[in-house]
C-alpha cells in the first residue's frame, strides 16, 4: 500500500499541493455525558503558500513515504496497546462516529475558508494540527497530518490579546549576508520535516501512533473510557483501594490505554476469589507478590496497580511451541481450531 501511495503522489503535480491548518474548539452545546470524541468541533482553514514552501511540502512527503517504506514494510491493524512502535498502523475511518470525521469527509473537500492571520483564529480556537493535501482528481486526494505543538507557533504580543500570546521569547534569525542576528517580525509557525499520519481512501496510515491519537481525539477518549473501566472494577466489589487507581488516571496518562485494553478483554467480569487465587499463583511463579485482603485484591501503591492490571490483562503469556514465557499487555485473542 505504501508503494501505491508513492505512485499516487508521484502522479500529482507539485502545483496541486495545498496547506491547511486545523483548529479545535469546545462545542457550545456540549453535554457532560457526551463522549470526548463528540465534545470538540474541528475547523479547517486553507493557507496560501509560495512556490518555495509548496515545493518543500511536496518533496518532504515524497521523502517521508520513501523512508516509511524502508523502515515499516508491514501494515498492522490499529490497536490500543502494541509492542512494536516501528510498525505502520492502519485505522479504518469509515463509519467512525467522531468529530474529526467531519474534517476528512466534509471540510477538506469543500474549499475551506482562507486564513488571514494566526491571531485571528487562535484568539478563540486552539491551533491543533496542519494538513497537506495532494489533489490528483475529483474525489481523489491524499492528505498528511502533523500535530502542532504550542511552542511551534508565535505571534507578536502587541498584535494579539492575552489568549493568543503563545510565545514570549524573542524570535531571531541569523542573517548570513551581514553576519548579524536579526529580529523576526510578524507571525511564525514551524513546519516539521515529518508526518504523523496519512489519510487516503477511508484509511489512516499511522506512522506516529501517539500523535495520531492526539490529532483525532482518541487520547482524551481513552481517559474517559479508563474512568468507566475503573467504575466497573469497583462494582465487582473484589478490589480494596480502588481510589488509588482513580487518582492514577488523573495524573498518569499511560494507564489509560491499559485500562481500555482491559475493557476489551473483559477478564474483570469473572473476578472472584477463585480467580484471585489463580492470579497469586501466577505472580509467585514470576517472583511477584499480589496483595490480597479478605480474599480481595488490595491496592496500596503504584506497584499494586501495575501488578493488578497485569493479572487482569493476562500480561504473562506462554509460547505454544517453545513454552517460553513472555510479558506484554499487547496481543490479540485467537480462536483455536479443533483437530481430529
Amino acid at each position: 500500500m505504501l508503494k501505491e501511495l508513492q505512485e499516487k503522489l508521484s502522479s500529482v503535480e507539485e502545483k496541486n499541493t495545498y496547506l491547511y491548518f486545523i483548529t479545535r474548539v469546545l462545542k457550545s452545546d456540549v453535554k457532560k455525558s457526551s463522549k470526548v470524541l463528540d465534545k470538540f468541533l474541528f475547523k479547517v482553514y486553507q493557507v496560501d503558500v509560495n512556490d518555495e514552501i509548496r515545493s518543500h511540502l511536496y518533496l518532504l512527503t515524497q521523502n517521508q513515504l520513501l523512508q516509511l517504506s524502508k523502515k515499516k514494510t508491514e501494515l498492522h491493524d490499529y490497536d490500543v496497546i502494541t509492542d512494536d512502535t516501528e510498525q505502520l498502523f492502519t485505522y479504518q475511518m469509515k463509519n467512525k462516529m467522531m468529530s474529526f470525521a467531519d474534517v476528512v469527509y466534509n471540510q477538506l473537500v469543500s474549499n475551506p475558508p482562507k486564513i488571514q492571520s494566526l491571531a485571528e483564529i487562535i484568539s478563540d480556537e486552539e491551533l491543533w494540527a496542519y494538513c497537506v493535501g495532494f489533489y490528483n482528481a475529483p474525489n481523489d486526494w491524499v492528505y498528511t497530518f502533523r500535530k502542532i505543538l504550542s511552542g511551534k507557533v508565535a505571534i507578536d504580543e502587541r498584535e494579539g490579546n492575552s489568549k493568543s500570546m503563545l510565545h514570549k521569547t524573542i524570535r531571531t534569525i541569523f542573517n548570513t549576508k551581514n553576519q548579524k542576528l536579526e529580529l523576526i517580525h510578524g507571525e511564525t509557525i514551524n513546519l516539521d520535516k515529518q508526518v504523523d499520519c496519512i489519510f487516503y481512501d477511508d484509511v489512516f496510515y499511522v506512522a506516529k501512533k501517539t500523535q495520531f491519537e492526539q490529532i483525532v481525539g482518541l487520547e482524551e477518549e481513552f481517559k474517559e473510557l479508563a474512568k468507566e473501566v475503573v467504575d466497573k472494577l469497583a462494582n465487582t466489589k473484589m478490589i480494596i483501594g480502588i481510589d488509588f487507581m482513580i487518582t492514577k488516571i488523573e495524573k498518569h496518562p499511560p494507564i489509560h490505554k491499559k485500562l481500555v485494553k482491559l475493557s476489551r478483554i473483559g477478564n474483570y467480569e469473572l473476578l472472584d476469589i477463585s480467580t484471585i487465587r489463580k492470579m497469586q499463583k501466577v505472580c509467585k511463579q514470576f517472583g511477584d507478590e499480589l496483595k490480597t485482603k479478605d480474599g480481595k485484591l488490595l491496592i496500596e501503591n503504584d506497584q499494586d496497580i501495575d501488578l493488578t492490571l497485569k493479572m487482569l490483562s493476562d500480561y504473562y503469556k506462554r509460547g505454544e511451541v517453545s513454552g517460553k514465557a513472555y510479558g506484554t499487555f499487547a496481543g490479540k485473542q485467537l480462536v483455536t481450531k479443533e483437530t481430529t
